[in-house]
């Protein structure tokens, strides 16, 4: 098998194990964890808790995307090390938002990751 084509599937096949993970995960573990009265309670209650769960599960989704993209980015003949750049880039940013918005801006990664995005895109 050409190398471009393993290259390809094996993107396809991130991006649907990424799919798979956050539906799939979603609905048969989480909301099954979140029923638990044990909990760790930070910052008062136990939502803390369960929106860093949901978006650390969901990081993973976003991790697997991103190299799904780079892997096919490898695959074709010419590889635009700006572009590959652009999608970890993207990747960075995209884990920013999703802590930012599911955390309420309580969780501290967000920033750092927004930061390292910007960086990232600055030293294109």
């Amino acid at each position: 098998m050409p190398a471009e084509i393993a290259l390809v599937i094996a993107a396809g096949l991130l991006f649907l194990v990424g799919l798979a993970h956050s539906i799939l995960g979603e609905r048969y573990i989480l909301v099954r964890l979140f029923r638990r009265p044990d909990l760790p309670r930070l910052f008062g209650g136990t939502e803390f808790t369960v929106r860093t769960l949901r978006f650390a599960w969901h990081l993973t989704t976003i991790a697997w995307w991103g190299l799904a993209a780079l892997l096919y980015v490898l695959s074709r003949p010419q590889v635009d090390p700006d572009f590959i750049t652009a999608i970890i880039g993207a990747t960075v940013l995209a884990t920013a938002v999703l802590t930012a918005v599911v955390s309420r801006g309580r969780h501290l990664a967000w920033p750092a990751f927004l930061l390292a995005g910007v960086l990232i895109f600055a030293a294109r």
